[in-house]
């Protein structure tokens, strides 16, 4: 039987944060240099790389990222102001880890999994230092269903006991990874704390339903899957142009006012995951006001209840400790691996790696690192390389299929995206919406560049479209057919893209000076920007579109534009096609025809056909 990650069976993990500054007291090292968030520490002893510290008599929540010698260079997570040369560091013998059980879906953290709500209770509306409040209740009682029994040997990653953590999601005990043996105990079912012993292993391993995980170390899986299911968003210009499969990466690249964060808005209350782990990562105090005001007010579609029942967020904005910000988005992605473990589906929004890699290069600059390009350190690849690969379709090591999926706001200054982090970012993601300024100036939202974007996923995602999948989330994205959906998008991009090219020379000679069958190209790439691509998050029956409406309506616009060409050939003026009654309910089609009424988009082509009928009759 393995010994399982330190500290999941230590006093630290059975009685929190607060037990574990005083879970060991030896003085690791003594403070002899203070740069903000970068403290420099001598006389080390017993310390190794990447340990969990406790900084000065205040215990401020600390990280060793350098040793030489004895002497040790640590990331502090709290503001150093007042600490003074001369204070003691505190060793914990435990790398930087996140607890991990349930009572963590509904919460708000910061960026070290410190409870916000709890925080705010004990000390007022900004967080003390030293507040190193546990993230889990250890008081609270949760109905706990065992479902072992003595003498079954198990395995790393089984599934030992579920908890009915909210009325969506079922929180799973699992086993550590690297622990496996024969079950001596097992408790019955009843009401227990996340420190009460459920199962107990031969060889004296205990099983608590509260365990850790160090941040920095990705949780282990059976097996790497192929990505061939899409993350269903309710976003056309997503999921018909520029799909995403579940346990797929994508980055959302925007300046200033493009849209970035209600766009993870979107995509957190509609897509069809699990799970949401939302990471506010050095966004300003407004935007995260707005996102912990608005989310407990949010009814999930799927359920009619709050969307908080199948949400995390993690909150660090830009006024907060910049090393707290690095390590956001490491507590975020280990919450979303863990709860992909259990076999769900998680989507993880990080809002956004910009101001993190920002953070990195801040604190890089205090190391006195070398810098590279626009002064961000030369791991910066690296460090966004292993995070977007900790997203993926696994074979948990329970036998399940769960995935993470990754969308990572990019706020490139200026919206220039040849910057740094939009540049190696673009290296390790399949999916690019680039977001416009001029579309976002004009008021078209999703301001996602149709010219610009791209996604690699498309192939894999075929066989889905044309056998479509059972629908178990409510949502309607799923059960959709249409075996013509890489044709229908194919064709539709064409159009959209010879009309950028056929505006180029209508500016120059107008484009009534254009012949009849590329203004019919202009005007039904109209049709595409503003009646398909074009959604009102705010309409109540636009804000959402499923897939099986999303394929009809383009099919409509594309039918509109095969038959319109044919009379353009029969020698029929443009004129003609233009002047269609239908022409005004195929641009608001999206909004007037209700989601679960989709038999009106048949009408509605019908009424078409009888237009261009009744046309060709006249000219025969």
């Amino acid at each position: 039987m393995g010994n399982g990650f330190a500290g999941n069976n230590t006093g630290a993990a059975r009685n929190g944060a607060n037990a574990e500054t005083n879970l060991n007291e030896n003085v690791v090292g003594i403070i002899n240099k203070i740069s903000g968030p970068i403290v420099g520490c001598r006389n080390v002893k017993h310390a190794r790389m990447l340990e969990h510290v406790w900084v000065g008599p205040e215990r401020l929540m600390g990280e060793i990222i350098k040793l030489e010698g004895e002497t040790a260079t640590i990331q502090v997570y709290e503001n150093t102001e007042g600490l003074k040369p001369g204070a003691e560091v505190y060793g914990t013998g435990q790398l930087l880890a996140v607890e991990l059980g349930p009572g963590l879906v509904g919460q708000i953290f910061d960026g070290v999994e410190r409870p916000l709500e709890i925080i705010r209770e004990r000390h007022g509306s900004f967080i003390a230092r030293g507040a190193n409040v546990p993230p889990l209740n250890p008081d609270r009682k949760w109905g706990v269903s065992v479902l072992v029994k003595a003498g079954d040997e198990l395995a790393g990653g089984a599934i030992v006991a579920t908890i009915q953590e909210t009325s969506t999601i079922e929180h799973r005990i699992m086993l550590p990874p690297d622990v496996s043996g024969r079950v001596v105990f097992a408790a019955s079912d009843g009401e227990y704390s996340i420190d009460d012993v459920i199962v107990r292993l031969d060889g004296g391993y205990e099983v608590r339903c509260r365990t850790r995980w160090p941040v920095r170390r990705r949780r282990p899986y059976a097996r790497r899957l192929g990505p061939h299911v899409p993350l269903v968003t309710g976003q056309r210009v997503i999921d018909t142009f520029f799909p995403i499969a579940k346990g797929g990466v994508a980055a959302i690249p925007g300046g200033f006012g493009t849209g970035k964060t209600s766009m993870q808005h979107q995509l957190a209350k509609w897509s069809d995951a699990d799970l949401i782990v939302y990471v506010g990562c050095g966004e300003r105090g407004n935007e995260m006001t707005e996102v912990l005001s608005d989310f407990p007010e949010l009814v999930d579609p799927r359920t009619g209840k709050s969307l908080m029942e199948r949400t995390i967020l993690i909150a660090n904005t830009s006024n907060m400790p910049v090393a707290a910000r690095e390590a956001s988005i490491y507590t975020g992605i280990t919450i979303a691996e863990y709860f992909r473990d259990m076999g769900y589906h998680v989507a993880m929004m990080a809002d956004s790696t910009s101001r993190w890699a920002e953070a990195l290069r801040e604190i890089s600059g205090r190391l006195e690192e070398m810098p590279a390009e626009e002064g961000f350190p030369p791991y910066l690849a690296s460090r966004l390389a292993e995070f977007y690969e900790r997203g993926g379709l696994v074979q948990t090591l329970s036998g399940r299929q769960g995935s993470v999926s990754i969308v990572g706001a990019v706020s490139p200054p200026g919206g220039d995206f040849s910057e740094p982090v939009t540049q190696h970012t673009k290296r390790f993601v399949r999916c690019f919406w680039a977001l416009d300024k001029e579309l976002a100036n004009a008021r078209h939202y999703p301001a996602i560049n149709w010219l610009e974007s791209y996604s690699e996923y498309i192939d894999e995602l075929v066989e889905w479209w044309q056998e479509g999948t059972e629908d178990t989330k409510g949502t309607g994205g799923a059960g959709a057919k249409d075996p013509r959906w890489r044709e229908r998008r194919d064709r539709a991009m064409e159009i959209l893209q010879e009309e950028d090219r056929l505006q180029q020379i209508a500016r120059l000679v107008g484009s009534d000076a254009l012949p009849d069958d590329q203004r019919l190209i202009l005007r039904v790439a109209d049709m595409l920007k503003e009646g398909f691509l074009q959604q009102n998050a705010l309409d109540d029956v636009d804000s959402f579109c499923p897939a099986e409406k999303q394929a009809k309506m383009l099919d409509i616009i594309l039918h509109f534009y095969e038959r319109a060409s044919v009379l353009l050939k029969d020698g029929v003026p443009l004129i003609k096609v233009t002047g269609f009654r239908t022409i005004p309910e195929i641009m608001r089609m999206k909004s007037t025809v209700e989601n679960d009424r989709l038999e009106k988009l048949d009408e509605l082509r019908k009424r078409i056909d009888e237009e261009f009928d009744r046309v060709e009759s006249e000219y025969r």
